[in-house]
């Protein structure tokens, strides 16, 4: 009953540029959810005589890109910051993607966000492990594609 009372929040996808925004071709895109979703979550059932608490901590986030690609990351990704330069790519979650979106179905990529729970039980003198348990999150991004064409500039 414990594991089942858990309220586990789906993933906030927030990317750098901003989902909201177009990622370009070759430009580094930084991943990460909000941290009101990396957090345990704990929830107690009772009966009489008996009560069990299951624990739940996020373990890892799977990012599926849209174009067929996914990352992994073993935390929530870093927030894109001032303190990072616009090229930088992030430090622990991120991605670059090499095609535009504009071919597909709605000109866009369907970006989503797979949060991994790790889920413990104690109680009434016994404990476990809930594998398995996932809360995921998807938004459309559109990825654009800059074209450039360098001339020669005559001579002065």
């Amino acid at each position: 009953m414990a594991v089942e009372q858990l309220e586990l929040p789906s993933p906030v996808i927030h990317m750098s540029p901003s989902e909201d925004a177009y990622q370009m071709v070759r430009v580094p895109t930084w991943l990460w959810i909000g941290s009101e979703g990396w957090g345990a979550v704990e929830e107690t059932a009772s009966v009489p005589g008996v009560s069990v608490t299951a624990v739940a901590r996020p373990v890892r986030v799977r990012w599926s890109l849209g174009d067929g690609s996914v990352v992994v990351c073993s935390g929530p990704g870093t927030p894109f910051s001032a303190d990072f330069s616009p090229g930088d790519e992030s430090p622990d979650c991120g991605y670059t993607y090499t095609r535009s979106s504009l071919a597909e179905p709605g000109g866009v990529f369907t970006v989503s966000a797979e949060l991994e729970w790790d889920v413990v039980w104690e109680g009434a003198g016994e404990s476990g492990r809930v594998p398995g348990l996932r809360t995921s999150w998807e938004v459309p991004v559109t990825v654009d594609e800059i074209q450039a064409l360098v001339v020669d500039q005559p001579s002065r």
